[in-house]
């Protein structure tokens, strides 16, 4: 009795989304960016630290009637910044933190996708290796008989070197499809950092039917949740929080000082107040720059929106041809090619037809079935691309937890 396979070697897609997005280290490197950026919010908010002013010295007379003796002066100042500079500048880091945050969710539905599609390009790769397997043991079959009717006289021996030919043919695309599917896991396996199981096998099939809503609800998810659009929108409101710090850096705050000189026969105290007049500079240089920033970032924003549209609908057309492709591969096609072979083989039988015939309709019906694999596969990948622009691909908190 042939010994069960291990069911922890055996993932499906989202045990083996899960897994690769626990270890890819693109993606870990997004995480600690986040919290790089989470520390600047507090580095904007901080206050201007006091400065502490001391000095000493002596005072010689040179006229009579003054005293001589040691001089000493102290001085504290603090910086009272401009409430709206300091706002627009922790605003600023407060979105630079959202862009982070979004930028991680786009690090993640890009790891998703790539994932989702290597592991349709693996399906594929399978489908491949089966059907040339099957293949190379029709043809072996073929030529077992050509070599029958060869040795028996029926047939001339040109058929049994034509029926060695597609063997030998049938065989190297058999080892090409089994070393697609080990570069396909192989592919997969280093998104994970190497730490996929040893011998995991994928529990889905490149048959399965993908489920989605209409275009219609797929283009409003995507306005509102596609995370590319989120980290635009971000930078746009980032750059309107930089152009507000620039307009508000023209006053930058108030300086309020006290100071203290002891003298050798007196001691003063004086409390003044200082602020920087934007006379000379009036940042100009900053304030048009943020503009010209700001408009650049909305303009990047709008097109993507468009853009987004336009993939959506390429995306959709896409499925749909793939749709009508399995269709009608998998109903007309395919059933026909397999009637042609059986005829062809049944005709070599009897003798009235010969070997060419019979490798004609066999090259028919791999050719067909390769039409639909691949059909099959233009279904799957154009539906995480719908997917995948409608922002459906999100962090899941179990990942940061490390829980399934």
């Amino acid at each position: 009795m042939a010994q069960e396979a291990d069911p922890r070697e055996l993932l499906s897609l989202a045990d083996l989304v899960f897994l690769v997005q626990r270890h890819n280290p693109q993606l870990r490197a997004s995480l600690q960016a986040r919290d790089a950026a989470t520390a600047g919010v507090v580095g904007a908010a901080a206050r201007p630290n006091p400065s502490l002013e001391a000095g000493t010295g002596q005072a010689r007379a040179r006229v009579p009637g003054t005293a001589s003796g040691t001089l000493f002066s102290w001085s504290l100042a603090q910086t009272i910044e401009n409430p709206a500079l300091r706002e627009a500048r922790i605003d600023g880091a407060r979105f630079g933190l959202q862009g982070s945050q979004h930028q991680v969710t786009v690090a993640t539905s890009e790891l998703v996708a790539q994932v989702r599609l290597r592991a349709y390009e693996l399906l594929l790769q399978q489908e491949e290796a089966a059907a040339a397997a099957d293949a190379l043991t029709l043809l072996e079959q073929i030529r077992d008989r050509v070599r029958i009717r060869v040795q028996s006289g029926e047939a001339p021996r040109y058929e049994s070197i034509k029926a060695d030919a597609e063997v030998v043919t049938a065989r190297l695309r058999a080892d090409s499809a089994r070393l697609g599917v080990d570069q396909a896991r192989l592919a997969i396996n280093r998104l994970a950092a190497g730490q996929l199981p040893t011998r995991w096998r994928l529990a889905a099939s490149l048959g399965d039917v993908p489920v989605l809503p209409p275009l219609a609800q797929l283009q409003s998810e995507a306005q509102d949740r596609n995370p590319e659009l989120a980290v635009l929108q971000t930078n746009v409101a980032r750059i309107e929080a930089r152009l507000k710090e620039a307009r508000a850096s023209r006053y930058p705050g108030v300086e309020f000082r006290y100071s203290e000189h002891r003298e050798v026969d007196a001691r003063q105290h004086l409390l003044s107040m200082g602020m920087r007049l934007p006379l000379l500079d009036q940042r100009r240089g900053p304030i048009d720059e943020a503009a010209a920033e700001l408009a650049r970032a909305k303009t990047l924003l709008e097109g993507r929106r468009t853009e987004l549209g336009m993939q959506l609908s390429s995306s959709a057309a896409a499925l749909e041809m793939a749709r009508l492709r399995i269709d009608a591969l998998s109903r007309g096609a395919q059933p026909d090619a397999e009637a042609a072979l059986r005829v062809a083989q049944a005709a070599y039988r009897f003798g009235e037809r010969g070997i060419l015939d019979v490798l004609d309709a066999q090259r028919l019906l791999r050719s067909v079935r390769a039409d639909l694999i691949d059909a099959r596969f233009r279904l799957q990948a154009a539906a995480v691309e719908l997917e995948f622009l409608a922002g459906r691909f999100s962090l899941p908190e179990s990942m940061i937890s490390g829980k399934p």
